[in-house]
Formats: structure tokens, C-alpha cells, sequence
């Protein structure tokens, strides 16, 4: 099984929150951490985004 960009980002992610509840994050590792959230809540609202401007609105008038 290959695992994707985000599956791997998502892998990392968990595993620094693991790390810093347990024994707490270097300054690399904090530095590390914040750019893969900004990342992945990137990813996540493009997708939104794209997902919103998909989106067609249909009024009952024009189906007649």
C-alpha cells in the first residue's frame, strides 16, 4: 500500500503531538510541526473551497 502526501503529513503531524505530550518538541521539531498544520489546513480548505464552488443552487421556479 502506498501511502499519500497527506497520509504521510497526517502520520507526522500525530506523531509530534505525541512527542510533545510525552517529552515536549525541539525548536526544529515545533518549527517542523506548525508548517505541517499550515499545510494540511491549506489542503483542507482548498478542498472546501472547491467543493463550495461546485455547488449549484436550484430554485423550485426554474425546474418548471
Amino acid at each position: 500500500m502506498i501511502e499519500s502526501e497527506h497520509d504521510i503529513t497526517v502520520k507526522r503531524i500525530n506523531e509530534l503531538a505525541r512527542k510533545a505530550k510525552d517529552e515536549g518538541l525541539t525548536e526544529e521539531e515545533m518549527d517542523e510541526r506548525n508548517a505541517l498544520r499550515k499545510k494540511y489546513i491549506d489542503s483542507f480548505k482548498s478542498s472546501l473551497r472547491s467543493q463550495l464552488d461546485n455547488i449549484k443552487f436550484v430554485d423550485e421556479d426554474e425546474k418548471k
